[in-house]
């Protein structure tokens, strides 16, 4: 889920007092056991899906829930693996040396082994990059540096990666090599041809159960948590079907293989699923280009999708407050690096866990401490019980996943607020899927330059807008904005609305400018939001002979050609 599509709350509900832990653990309990219920089969999911053994994700949510409870100041984000870091996660682990779904042969376990330790030394060196940026106070620029448009566009790809590599997983075909052109391409021979009927049927009731329970309109029924009522179901088909214990059976003319090796496996207690990581992939000539490119990716990526998760979040905080976005990447670096040394995946402040948890009525971050315990005490005692979980179940989960970062509404999203927007976000999409993350948010951003060039954005005045502060009158300052006001540009204008005075009204004038971005009027939109809750008001004007791109209300406006001249 992207930050678009989450409702914002009205100002000034629900402000009158703020909570307190002391005074809010009853229902930050509450809320971290549901929080729990929901986390448990997506760390195990999103942990497989990576290539990692599925110990590690549940690591990355403990301590993610542990450490920045107390180091960060982000009241209601939930602390955790990702789907979202997948891409990059199994990315690593396959040019590593990585085998998925190979025999279980001693090379294969060495393969697979190997390439865990060398991902693990690149987690703990892209926390040390994130610790960095928080320190240095760049969360602020990360997270407001990239195109609307090039963002989800980027997490769009992911979601197709995602759902078209896993739900062969899901049908019961293990080990398809290849990227995601070929996933696809395989799709109607899974489906009709190589599917295994019993592992598919648990993975198609699993789909159903998630696609399926969200339209019922029963508000008892839609508090179920979808991914543990899918544990439940499946779990009871797996034994059912006897998928502990390796057999054949036969449907119709054809024969077919079934055991534990399409069940989740789970070291016997917590501390022996623990790895350390292998830095060779950072001083080794051989590795070190692969290392450190994802080095860069997980920073980079993992950065701004924790960022925006956050601040999406503080959008529908009941009491709006506001995290602290470099003190929070800083928290969240220093996990990273501490989940990376005992063998757990990057973390983000994942967006559909925090949106439960708000749904649930967490208070405070102690909810974000409490669904890290529950998994601590989980996995603690019943690593048994765990075991029986069909891995069709969870690939059914990120499937679903998938689907609704690159859903039909995110595609029709970016049309509605322009057509320049749609060809971005197309850029960055199809770009990515056929080279990576980096080279496809760099030609997202890219091809946003060269449509604001396009409409007459003069270069200059992309990078540097001209920009004058005067005082209107004692309570107000005019910021009066000259050639452009893009996403290029968004971080000088940012900081000159926040050097204004904290007690004054602000009027952002944007006559004078040719083209005003579709990130910029979104921000632009944010801001008035965040001002009127600190009883300032912030204006904006100028905009009368600009002609919208679209009908959407914060389509990128152009300067007709006559007024330009």
């Amino acid at each position: 889920m992207t930050p678009d599509t989450i409702p914002t709350v009205a100002p000034g509900s629900q402000r009158a007092a703020l909570p307190t832990m002391k005074g809010s653990w009853s229902a930050d309990l509450l809320s971290g056991f549901l929080v729990f219920l929901i986390a448990l089969p997506l760390c195990l999911a999103i942990s497989l899906a990576s290539g990692y053994p599925p110990i590690a994700g549940v690591y990355t949510a403990i301590i993610g829930g542990i450490l920045t409870t107390f180091l960060s100041n982000s009241e209601l984000t939930i602390k955790g693996p990702a789907a979202g870091l997948i891409v990059i996660a199994l990315g690593a682990f396959m040019e590593f040396g990585g085998v998925i779904g190979g025999a279980p042969s001693d090379a294969v376990r060495l393969a697979n082994q190997n390439a865990y330790h060398l991902a693990l030394g690149v987690g703990v060196a892209a926390g040390l990059i994130q610790l960095a940026f928080g320190m240095l106070k760049l969360g602020d620029i990360i997270g407001d540096f990239f195109p609307r448009a090039a963002v989800h566009g980027m997490l769009a790809s992911i979601g197709v990666i995602i759902a078209v590599k896993q739900i062969h997983i899901a049908l019961g075909v293990q080990g398809l090599k290849g990227g995601p052109f070929t996933q696809m391409a395989a799709i109607p021979n899974t489906l009709f041809q190589a599917f295994n009927p019993e592992i598919a049927l648990i993975g198609g009731v699993s789909l159903l159960i998630l696609f399926g329970l969200p339209m019922i309109r029963n508000r008892y029924v839609r508090r179920i948590p979808a991914p543990m009522l899918v544990l439940l179901v499946s779990v009871l088909l797996g034994l059912a079907f006897n998928l502990h214990e390796s057999h054949n059976y036969r449907l119709g003319e054809r024969a077919y293989v079934i055991g534990p090796e399409y069940e989740v496996n789970l070291p016997d207690s917590l501390f022996a699923g623990i790895a350390f990581p292998d830095f060779r992939a950072l001083t080794d000539p051989s590795l070190a280009l692969i290392g450190w490119k994802y080095v860069l990716m997980f920073a980079l990526v993992g950065s701004l999708e924790s960022l925006l998760s956050a601040k999406a979040i503080d959008l529908i905080d009941p009491w709006r407050r506001k995290t602290s976005l470099n003190r929070d990447l800083t928290a969240v670096g220093l996990a990273n690096v501490a989940s990376a040394f005992v063998g757990g995946l990057p973390m983000i402040s994942e967006i559909v866990r925090s949106r439960a948890n708000i749904d649930n009525g967490a208070r405070t971050r102690l909810a974000n401490l409490f669904h890290a315990l529950f998994l601590l005490v989980c996995v603690a005692t019943i690593p048994s019980v765990l075991n029986h979980i069909p891995l069709a179940a969870l690939a059914a989960m990120l499937v679903y996943t998938g689907y609704r970062l690159a859903s039909p509404r995110e595609f029709a999203h970016a049309y509605m607020v322009g057509k320049e927007q749609l060809v971005i976000f197309l850029t960055t999409l199809v770009t990515t899927l056929a080279t990576d993350l980096l080279i496809g948010i760099a030609a997202g951003v890219a091809m946003e330059f060269v449509i604001h060039a396009i409409n007459g954005a003069p270069i200059g005045g992309m990078l540097k807008p001209l920009i004058t502060v005067e005082s209107r009158d004692e309570r107000t300052s005019v910021v009066t904005v000259e050639q452009a006001a893009v996403f290029t540009n968004w971080l000088w204008l940012k900081n000159t609305l926040d050097k204004v005075s904290s007690d004054r009204d602000v009027v952002v004038d944007l006559s004078a400018t040719r083209l005003v971005d579709h990130t910029v009027m979104e921000k632009l939109h944010e801001l008035e939001s965040e001002y009127e809750h600190a009883g300032r008001k912030l204006s904006v004007v100028g905009l009368d002979d600009h002609r919208p791109m679209s009908k959407h209300p914060q389509a990128a406006r152009k300067k007709a050609a006559a007024q330009v001249r």
